[in-house]
């Protein structure tokens, strides 16, 4: 994929917007593994443990982009992304739920930090490597424009997700686009999609409109729920 083309910079804008949509967790990481910190150090831990975590997520993401070259395992991540599109339009868990502690030392929260960001951002990284389209190029920048975001937007971010859902909502949507740009980019599906556009688009349709119908069943489930309660 060549620079600054069309496909290039829209794929980027799909790696930031997920990275903005999927930072909700890494805002809860970094916000309770260096809350009991003073403030000097507290700083300094999310400052280095975040650029550590960005080291290991670029590494995963390369890796992951390679192993998606390999036919079949395109479509079933496409198939992984619709669920974890799914999981980030349905009803949030609050941050106890998360089950991170409070580090007592500048190390302990950088360790912290790393390493549940490590487990928790599977999603991401198969969501960039998706948008990414092949591109080691495209990952490597657009984790290093969401180092910033995360690093001083962590819990900015948290406040704008919750003052403005359509945050999540545009994730979501690039998401499940993503999605199902796999499964109709997969090797052993392409030549089929390209001479069935109609059912390329259905993809699309079913693929988008699936996740948030979904979502918004198990929003009412929830209320009907509580109601009952």
């Amino acid at each position: 994929m060549e620079f600054f083309t069309p496909e290039f910079l829209s794929a980027l804008v799909a790696i930031v917007i997920i990275d903005l949509a999927l930072a909700g967790d890494n805002a809860i990481v970094i916000a309770l593994a260096a809350r009991n910190l003073p403030k000097h150090l507290a700083r300094k831990a999310i400052v280095w443990g975040t650029v550590g975590a960005i080291v290991v997520r670029c590494a995963m993401t390369l890796a992951v982009v390679w192993l998606l070259g390999i036919p079949g395992l395109m479509a079933a991540g496409g198939i992984v992304l619709v669920w974890i599109a799914y999981k980030l339009a349905k009803p949030q868990e609050g941050a106890e739920d998360h089950g991170i502690a409070p580090a007592a030392t500048f190390w302990g929260a950088m360790q912290t930090i790393v390493i549940a960001d490590a487990a928790m951002g599977l999603d991401n990284v198969l969501a960039v490597a998706g948008a990414a389209n092949g591109s080691f190029a495209l990952v490597v920048i657009g984790l290093v424009i969401s180092i910033p975001i995360v690093i001083w937007g962590s819990t900015l971010i948290l406040k704008w997700i919750e003052k403005h859902p359509w945050i999540v909502s545009v994730g979501v949507a690039v998401l499940a686009w993503t999605a199902a740009k796999m499964i109709v980019s997969e090797p052993y599906l392409a030549d089929f999609f390209a001479s069935h556009r109609i059912a390329a688009y259905g993809v699309y349709v079913a693929v988008i409109g699936g996740v948030f119908g979904a979502a918004w069943a198990a929003k009412r489930r929830r209320t009907l729920a509580a109601a009952g309660d």
